[in-house]
């Protein structure tokens, strides 16, 4: 079990300071954005204030997902950082296409840029945005929500050091381009970013089957096993990011009948060793009683 489970406030800790680190950052950025005529530092601020935007969402989100189940959650409110990563990788979606659209029009016209400016600020947001990647990099394994934390604040570094690399080529060869191409750069890969992690944030929410189960090599034990004819109304999905779940009709049977508590523990203890099921709603009916043209998956 990580340390995170043992002390969850120590993450808070963490991510308040990253919010707060954020912040300064971002207000320099932009102040030095406008002061530079720079495209670039105007972007990496709008990446920054997603950051700490999508920092104080998470933080939220934590704080809530601690609550007991109660009636009007009885599953608990875990899923609610699922919510939360979905809203940070929308919004780093939103950024990186407002970013390409700036630094088109860019191209079309070059401003001057203090090259200076940039370097400096580029600098300074390369050991803030380091700094915080470390910060949430060190609970990360919280789940989807903090990871999209540490994913925010690793592409802030790695565009900071585009964002100084565009400041010394102004410096040295006065090349104006290299601010709206490396725009350009960034919001490619803030979109290749979000768009290779919502997926798993999606198939949660909309109660997909766990990607690292096989579910018909599941359905299979099962039926393989003693007193079981068939299985229908098959439903896999995950309670919570990684925590596995079954909900299921077993036909048993006739003569396996009066076996039925033996042959359901038979069924839990498989679905836990073989396929790291521990959550199994099964519904157990006798042959004569199954339901006819059941389908496999779903309540059709």
């Amino acid at each position: 079990m990580s340390h995170e489970h043992h002390h969850p406030h120590t993450g808070d800790g963490r991510v308040i300071g990253a919010i707060i680190a954020n912040l300064v950052l971002t207000l320099g950025q932009v102040l030095g954005g406008i002061l530079s005529g720079s495209l670039v530092l105007i972007a990496d601020a709008l990446h920054n204030f997603s950051d700490m935007a999508s920092m104080v969402i998470a933080l939220v989100a934590r704080r809530i997902a601690r609550r007991p189940a109660d009636p009007a959650m009885t599953f608990g409110y875990r899923r609610i950082e699922t919510v939360a990563a979905l809203v940070n990788y929308t919004s780093l979606i939103l950024i990186g296409l407002y970013l390409a659209f700036e630094g088109g029009m860019r191209l079309l016209d070059p401003p001057e840029v203090g090259g200076g400016t940039v370097i400096a600020l580029g600098v300074l947001a390369l050991v803030v945005d380091t700094l915080t990647a470390i910060l949430t990099g060190s609970i990360r394994q919280g789940g989807a929500n903090i990871r999209a934390l540490f994913l925010h604040n690793l592409s802030d570094a790695l565009t900071s050091v585009a964002v100084v690399v565009s400041g010394v080529l102004i410096v040295l060869y006065g090349w104006r381009l290299i601010d709206p191409l490396i725009t350009l750069l960034i919001a490619g890969y803030i979109l290749w970013l979000s768009a290779t992690e919502v997926g798993g944030v999606i198939r949660v929410l909309m109660l997909g089957s766990p990607p690292e189960i096989d579910t018909e090599a599941v359905l299979d034990c099962i039926r393989g096993l003693a007193g079981v004819e068939d299985i229908h109304h098959a439903h896999f999905w995950l309670m919570e990011e990684s925590s596995a779940a079954l909900d299921t009709h077993v036909v048993v049977a006739n003569d396996a009948w009066p076996e039925q508590q033996v042959i359901k523990a038979r069924i839990r203890k498989e679905l836990a060793s073989r396929f790291g099921i521990h959550h199994a709603t099964l519904e157990l009916e006798p042959s004569s009683e199954q339901h006819e043209g059941a389908s496999l998956y779903g309540r059709g």
